[in-house]
């Protein structure tokens, strides 16, 4: 098989690859990431309250997911974007919000639906926000900075959706391989597939979390794959060349079991310092402010950063006038702050905002 990054590569190889994929080197690799993982889901599982990482955590995984294809949006506009029901943003912003949309429509699709084309689908459609199927014209092709194309992936309805069918049937095999292993494959073959107008990366990026959830290697869809992506970008896009054009699985596998190895530490050791943040308020609100304290306000304020007196009265905690003045109190503790973007007012968790920025 010769590769022309010119022509469609209509050849793609099914799945499974035709070359052995668990070498010493990498069998080794994936143990040290499921061990981390392991110990992620483990700790995430010790949250009272999961809504407070899916919530504020997994939309960093939104943000940097969307930096990668240059959609780019402050962590201050996303987090007030996100605490407003309006949809009083930019369009960047916007579309950030909805990666996490889509994530979320993943998560509870999985529930009920296993990981298929049509699931494929949905979620890119509610990131672009456009009604669109698998591609069924050419002219599609993949350039570089400098408007050269690098690939140009399958076309022919027929053949994506074979090629498609496939990877479901590779995806839901019964068999050995560790799902790292797999998810590593996965990852590779809808890249190069290619099956959407727009919107690939950002929907085969969710595609490995609600695997690893699929797989109960995670129980909620929160990890920070994306991290690693953008810190090792031309590796990133190296590694799938190079599966392209000479079969050089294994280091791509390396690669992306190191991105797993390490994003999940980061994540870990970012959940645990939540977590202990989360602890330390409580306890101080408890002891300094006993007639507002409530187990209930304490996961609302660490639910989200940008904190407002309607999240409150949602969560039924108190009335407005009362909901207002326990956000004060919490203000003149310091463990809140509070501000006032025109006719809406804001209280800021500082703490959980610089956790979850850094």
């Amino acid at each position: 098989m010769t590769f022309d990054r010119n022509q469609p590569f209509n050849d793609l190889p099914l799945l499974p690859p035709a070359f052995e994929l668990e070498s010493k080197v990498v069998l080794k690799q994936a143990i040290g990431a499921n061990r981390v993982l392991a110990n992620l889901r483990g700790l995430a599982a010790q949250i009272p309250n999961q809504a407070v990482l899916i919530s504020s955590v997994v939309l960093q995984e939104a943000r940097l997911s969307s930096e990668i294809e240059n959609i780019v949006t402050t962590n201050d506009e996303l987090y007030r974007a996100d605490a407003d029901a309006d949809g009083n943003t930019d369009a960047q912003t916007k579309e950030v919000l909805r990666y996490r949309e889509a994530l979320y429509h993943g998560f509870d699709a999985l529930k009920t639906r296993p990981l298929a084309t049509n699931l494929f689908i949905e979620i890119a459609q509610r990131i672009k926000q456009i009604e669109f199927d698998v591609r069924a014209v050419p002219g599609t092709a993949l350039k570089n900075g400098r408007g050269d194309v690098i690939y140009t992936p399958p076309v022919g309805e027929a053949v994506i959706r074979n090629k498609l069918a496939n990877l479901e049937k590779f995806i839901h095999a019964e068999d050995d391989l560790d799902p790292l292993l797999k998810m590593a494959v996965m990852h590779y073959q809808f890249e190069a597939i290619h099956p959407f107008p727009d919107g690939n990366g950002r929907t085969g990026r969710i595609l490995n979390l609600l695997f690893l959830v699929d797989k109960g290697l995670l129980d909620i869809p929160v990890l920070f794959l994306s991290r690693y992506i953008i810190a090792n970008k031309a590796d990133y896009y190296d590694g799938l060349r190079r599966v392209t054009e000479s079969q050089d699985w294994e280091n791509w596998l390396l690669f992306m079991l190191r991105a797993v190895e390490s994003t999940a530490q980061q994540t870990f050791d970012q959940v645990n310092r939540i977590r202990d943040l989360m602890e330390q308020v409580r306890e101080r609100v408890q002891r300094e402010a006993p007639g507002v304290y409530s187990k209930d306000l304490i996961e609302v304020i660490f639910r989200h950063p940008y904190t407002k007196i309607q999240f409150l009265v949602d969560a039924g905690i108190a009335k407005r006038q009362t909901a207002s003045g326990y956000l004060q109190a919490l203000a003149k503790l310091g463990v809140l702050r509070e501000s006032k973007r025109g006719r809406e007012k804001y209280y800021i968790n500082d703490a959980l905002f610089a956790e979850l920025v850094e």
